[in-house]
């Protein structure tokens, strides 16, 4: 971190929880608390076939890497650069999902936004309103000016979620992520703006 990066930098991302009643955002790291354990929730995370599928987390398959998961979530949020947030049940607290904010461009104000959801809490909405808390949480307390999302062109539910999130569709992006250790993925962008009319609260 530079000097000019000071914990004061509007721009950096700070640890906070986000409460909206029914689910919460707490920050990912070694200080979460998920019941049953937090290392099984991330390896319980790690094991969903759907989330292995588009979303894979590559080297948290074991206790050991699923700690290391945890610590790089503790170093990203200490510099300000990652929002990776837990999202888990308002009543019982266990984990539902992830939603993360990440810079891709700090000079420029742009973001990318991304996230998964455990098998039991999907078709809930959950995907599209913990993204949209998060979009409003980094314009408001981050500055940021445009968030992009991008996903599989075979990954229809998560296109609806952009959509529904107020992401509209902007254009294909060919061969340009891999998931896993599969070949190279088309993907779409989606992609909000600030000065966009705010969604109503969720």
């Amino acid at each position: 971190m530079t000097s000019s990066e000071t914990a004061t930098d509007r721009s950096l991302f700070q640890p906070t929880v986000l409460d909206h009643g029914d689910f919460r955002l707490q920050p990912w790291g070694r200080a979460l608390d998920l019941p049953g354990g937090t290392i099984a929730a991330v390896l319980a995370a790690a094991a969903d076939p759907e989330i292995a599928r588009w979303n894979p987390l590559r080297d948290a398959t074991d206790p050991a890497g699923a700690e290391a998961y945890l610590d790089r979530a503790d170093e990203r949020w200490a510099t300000g650069t990652t929002a990776g947030f837990a999202i888990t049940d308002g009543a019982d607290g266990t984990l539902l999902g992830n939603v993360v904010l990440i810079w891709t461009d700090r000079a420029e104000g742009i973001a990318m936004v991304g996230y998964w959801l455990l098998a039991a809490a999907r078709g809930r909405g959950l995907a599209t309103r913990a993204t949209t808390a998060i979009t409003r949480w980094g314009v408001r307390t981050a500055g940021v000016r445009r968030i992009e999302l991008y996903h599989a062109v075979d990954n229809a539910p998560s296109c609806q979620v952009a959509l529904r999130a107020g992401f509209p569709y902007e254009g294909t992006l060919r061969a340009s992520y891999r998931y896993g250790d599969r070949p190279y993925n088309d993907e779409h962008l989606h992609a909000r703006l600030a000065s966009d009319p705010e969604l109503p609260e969720r």
